[in-house]
């Protein structure tokens, strides 16, 4: 099931301030687990605006952030340039952004070229379902070094949620994708093949070990202009999408969950997990 390469056009902005961040109790626990050297690489693929990369930088000598779309990979590089840990965004395939501790790098997943055992760690953030999942399982189980990690990391999401603004809110984006014509956006039933094989039975095919599965819950709460960002970010509702609605939408937006709203909040526990597999050692 093939989804769009540039899925997340004109959404990078939006995706880098309105996303939520990786909680510091998770990336705690994952750097626990996998124990990572300080003298390593890390791997982040399909790295969007750099969550991952920046949480966890600090704890590798070289990190490669990829993505195939090239605006999430120049915020990257403006990121990593004004923490003085990077220079500029590559192109192309596999192109390499410096010589700084974080590369920015646009390429897609499969034409990633990267040396056997290259990595101590890697990361995939909210975009395995959208990836080939079995090849690139299978790229990344040669990327890392023996004893390695893989952690596919992901987030519930907001419009999914249980609570009563959130079923609100939900059809709302339905209503709202339907009547743009957006429905076709990501591909029908795209996560059919997930179901008839988990990503950890993907992962095993890969020859990886499974190392478990970790989740914790945190608490949030939202402004609506907040959520109207956030919407944005999404691949269903870029801003390219609402385009000249767009003033219609948040004004529906602002009107539908009024009724909800506490001092001007929404709140919702949002479940942030990590699934870990491992290279096996030599």
């Amino acid at each position: 099931m093939r989804f769009a390469p540039d899925l997340y056009r004109g959404t990078a902005g939006y995706y880098d301030r309105y996303r939520l961040s990786y909680p510091p109790a998770l990336i705690s626990d994952l750097l626990r687990r996998t124990a990572p050297s300080g003298r390593g690489r890390l791997l982040d693929l399909a790295c969007g605006t750099g969550q991952l990369t920046f949480a966890l930088r600090d704890r590798f000598a070289d990190v490669w952030a990829v993505d195939q779309e090239p605006d999430m990979v120049e915020v990257v590089a403006a990121k990593a340039a004004a923490f003085g840990a990077g220079a500029g965004a590559g192109a192309g395939a596999g192109a390499d952004a410096g010589t700084g501790h974080i590369r920015a790098i646009a390429s897609a997943a499969e034409d990633l070229r990267a040396d056997p055992g290259s990595f101590e760690l890697a990361v995939i953030g909210n975009a395995f379902h959208r990836l080939r999942r079995a090849p690139v399982a299978r790229l990344v189980f040669g990327w890392l070094q023996p004893g390695g990690f893989l952690a596919l990391c992901w987030s519930s999401g907001t419009q999914a949620g249980h609570e009563d603004w959130q079923l609100a809110f939900g059809d709302l984006l339905r209503r709202w994708q339907e009547a743009l014509g957006a429905g076709g956006r990501v591909p029908a039933n795209w996560d059919q093949p997930r179901q008839e094989l988990p990503d950890v039975d993907v992962l095993s095919d890969a020859g990886f070990e499974t190392a478990g599965r970790f989740e914790i819950g945190v608490p949030h709460e939202w402004t609506v202009p907040e959520l109207a960002g956030w919407v944005r970010s999404l691949s269903i509702m870029p801003p390219a999408v609402l385009a000249q609605h767009a003033t219609d939408f948040d004004a529906e937006l602002a009107a539908t969950l009024a009724p909800y709203t506490r001092d001007g909040r929404l709140t919702e526990t949002v479940s942030y997990v990590y699934e870990l597999a491992r290279k096996p050692p030599a």
